[in-house]
């Protein structure tokens, strides 16, 4: 089997209203399909991503310079693609990031070949640890009222989903009036219903323990990304062990070896390496093997519809993050084959590779290119 042909379909769709963290803000999702056409009749299909401004860029590297050094080469020899596509990172000069991204959309596709071909949906050809997860939704944003929070968790219990990861800092909003959000969230969702915080990096040292103290007798189930970027490491360290909240972090970083550093320093209870950001499933299956050599759990930011089989393919898997139907129309409604969530719980897809049935129609409004 040889790989014949890439296609590449960027989606962009507007969202009902803008949603705001701590310093930025998203009017639209968007993604990219990528397609991989082998000759024998393969077909690896998945999308990833959600880079409104860079995803024709993403797409150019993907069609001008990667598919010309896997053009010809075996699909299931996944790891040796994966090497032949890293010669575009090596220009210091350009914005690696971009080019990560892009290697990540072509290893996930080549994935979906490798399920295909054994007939295996993804999560069971890497090991298969269980067949569903507990899936939270990404949500609480800022600027929203104390019934606005509270309608948006009784939505998430009516739907089925088992917690919300909240926005925090940032907006001119202090730790006190973050934690009084939170206590709202929690007192709507109640003692069984799983809360985290995000704050994207928008505290300082002091701001995140102030607000981990204020939230610690209302069961914060992790502070992600509590502190500013530009000494994480320590900082978050220093958050983890003066409040005993537990942290996660991981999304931000571009490599396995990114992500080492973070465990290493003992800055980390949850990695949240993301795949579709990192090198795809095959650097972040690195990760958790790292990650769960020094007791350190596995989450996946975002990506659901790549998250799932991650994560149920490890013990030390987390939770499933989606958003709002408002938030994340994609995954409502880019997935025809799309698993029903209940009791809090998401079932694995049974189909091979990542058992993904894309709507077609849906493809055909909202494609750009």
């Amino acid at each position: 089997m040889k790989i014949a042909r890439i296609e590449t379909t960027p989606i962009v769709v507007p969202l009902t209203e803008t949603f705001r963290g701590s310093y930025y803000s998203m009017s639209h999702r968007a993604t990219l399909i990528t397609r991989i056409y082998t000759d024998e009749g393969v077909e690896g299909v998945v999308y990833n991503g959600d880079e409104v401004d860079t995803q024709q860029e993403i797409a150019r590297i993907i069609n001008e310079e990667l598919f010309p050094l896997i053009e010809g080469m075996d699909p299931i020899l996944v790891e040796r693609c994966w090497e032949a596509m890293l010669p575009p990172t090596f220009d210091i000069l350009r914005n690696r990031r971009l080019v990560v991204q892009a290697i990540s959309a072509v290893d996930s596709a080549l994935w979906d070949i490798v399920g295909k071909v054994a007939r295996l949906p993804n999560y069971r050809l890497w090991g298969g640890y269980r067949d569903e997860l507990p899936i939270v939704a990404i949500g609480g944003y800022q600027g929203k009222t104390d019934a606005e929070l509270t309608a948006e968790v009784e939505w998430y219990l009516e739907a089925g989903i088992a917690g919300c990861k909240m926005k925090v800092g940032g907006r001119g909003l202090s730790p006190e009036e973050d934690a009084r959000r939170f206590i709202v969230m929690r007192k709507a969702g109640g003692d069984d219903f799983v809360l985290m915080a995000d704050a994207n990096q928008a505290y300082t040292v002091h701001e995140a323990l102030r607000f981990a103290r204020l939230v610690e007798d209302h069961n914060l189930r992790w502070f992600e990304e509590p502190v500013h970027w530009y000494n994480d490491r320590r900082a978050m360290r220093e958050v983890r062990v003066k409040s005993g909240v537990p942290v996660a972090a991981g999304q931000s970083e571009n490599s396995r070896v990114g992500a080492l550093d973070l465990i290493e320093d003992g800055a980390v209870d949850v990695c949240n390496f993301d795949s579709s950001w990192s090198g795809g499933p095959t650097e972040w299956r690195k990760v958790a093997a790292v990650a769960q050599a020094h007791g350190v759990e596995m989450g996946h930011h975002e990506e659901p519809q790549i998250a799932a089989h991650l994560l149920a393919s490890i013990p030390h898997g987390t939770y499933v993050e989606a958003f709002h139907p408002d938030r994340d129309p994609l995954f409502w409604n880019l997935i025809a084959n799309r698993s029903e969530i209940k009791n809090g719980m998401y079932p694995l897809p049974s189909g091979p590779g990542w058992g993904l049935e894309l709507d077609e129609a849906y493809i055909k409004k909202y494609r750009i290119d």
